[in-house]
């Protein structure tokens, strides 16, 4: 290594990371990025970003990556769900296109194909991207020191700042023993990558509930698919096994869905994984010399899809402070811990009542869920929108527990 010590080292190289390695090599710094894996795997997550995390990745100047990449808009969301006919779900489509104005509506790709695609950017913008790391060591300070195996060989850098982007179950936050806080877990999700479903709409996403299945839908390139199912723990073994590829196809076969035979037909080409749906958030996600970003520094529940949203936001906010002030220091990062606080409380309150409709089952269940949709059509205040438009952009009222019981009784 011809520097060791460099301006940066980001530990994790998948979304967050290397997002943040591209942005922060084309402004001129000089950064390594440490990544665990040789190959990105199908995590089963992270793949689907709203209409606010579109937004995102156009400041960050980053779209055209996604674009060049396979990513693709959807136009409408269409609640297809047990209450209604496909009919009337149709009718109550959200045109997702029009949420923000520029945006195209939100977006949908792969996470390998994410990692892979802002791995190569970093590289390209002059970050040294190291995969295939093994045993960091990461020390805080004011001039924090990251040790670790490459090819064998022992190395320390000694950077100016380290930034923890590596994932739910970061290193660098255990190492440094940053307190994680986190809402009970209610329920399972679960996602699969399926092919040769050409017949469901590339434009599209569906999200209903039927049974004791709440389903998603959305489209990636060709003639793939992403499923994802949530349900109750009780259920676990529905969809465990060597065969829970198969199983979990066959839960599809839904009456609300017009696309079910369609999506039975189709067959299997990722990983069915499932894991409980929770938020974790650590209150500051800094320490001397270390800033955490992405679900490093926690994570929303999976239900309303905001992960890539969040680790966009995170590099967005981090980056500008490391852009335009040289001389780093912990109370330099305040605004971005006081914004994600905020966020992520939001976003709480947003996925809590989420899952309350969705994921709650039996007849009182339906019809809360229809009782709320109706109102929400007739424009009753709801901390639901946040999730597509960003959290900031409803009222702090929209969050408060009167206007959920409000809503919900």
């Amino acid at each position: 290594m011809a520097d060791l010590a460099p301006d940066v080292v980001i530990v994790g190289g998948g979304i967050a990371g290397g997002v943040l390695a591209t942005v922060l090599a084309r402004n001129g710094l000089e950064v390594f990025v440490l990544e665990r894996e040789t190959t990105y795997p199908d995590r089963v997550r992270g793949e689907y970003m709203p209409p606010w995390g579109v937004v995102e990745f156009k400041r960050l100047g980053l779209l055209d990556v996604l674009y060049e990449n396979g990513g693709l808009h959807i136009e409408r969301n269409i609640p297809y769900d047990e209450n209604w006919s496909p009919e009337v779900a149709e009718e109550r489509a959200l045109d997702v296109s029009k949420l923000l104005p520029d945006v195209a509506g939100a977006l949908c790709i792969g996470h390998p194909t994410m990692c892979n695609a802002f791995s190569v950017s970093a590289r390209a913008a002059g970050a040294k991207v190291l995969n295939g790391i093994k045993d960091i060591e990461v020390t805080a300070g004011n001039r924090p020191t990251v040790s670790f195996v490459s090819d064998g060989s022992p190395i320390q850098l000694k950077p100016r700042l380290v930034i923890g982007a590596d994932g739910r179950n970061s290193t660098v936050r255990k190492q440094l023993g940053f307190s994680v806080l986190a809402d009970e877990p209610h329920s399972l999700i679960g996602g699969m990558l399926v092919a040769n479903v050409p017949a469901f709409p590339r434009n599209i996403q569906t999200i209903g509930t039927e049974g004791s299945l709440h389903y998603l839908i959305f489209p990636q390139g060709n003639d793939l698919v992403r499923l994802y199912a949530a349900y109750d723990f009780a259920d676990r073994a529905k969809f465990a096994g060597p065969d829970r590829e198969a199983r979990l196809l066959r839960a599809f076969r839904l009456k609300c869905l017009p696309y079910a035979e369609a999506v039975l037909a189709g067959t299997p080409i990722g990983p069915f994984n499932s894991f409980s749906n929770e938020d974790h958030w650590v209150d500051d996600p800094t320490a001397p010399g270390v800033v955490l970003v992405g679900d490093a520094a926690g994570h929303n529940d999976p239900i309303t899809g905001q992960g890539v949203s969040i680790a966009a936001r995170d590099v967005r906010i981090v980056s500008d402070i490391l852009i335009s002030n040289r001389n780093w220091n912990r109370s330099d990062f305040l605004p971005y811990v006081e914004e994600r606080r905020e966020r992520m409380r939001r976003l709480r309150t947003s996925a809590r009542l989420a899952t309350k409709l969705r994921v709650e089952f039996g007849e009182e269940a339906r019809a809360r869920r229809a009782r709320v949709a109706e109102r929400m059509r007739n424009r009753q205040l709801s901390p639901l929108p946040a999730s597509m438009v960003g959290p900031e952009r409803l009222p702090n009222e929209a969050f408060l527990p009167e206007t959920i019981e409000k809503l919900i009784a």
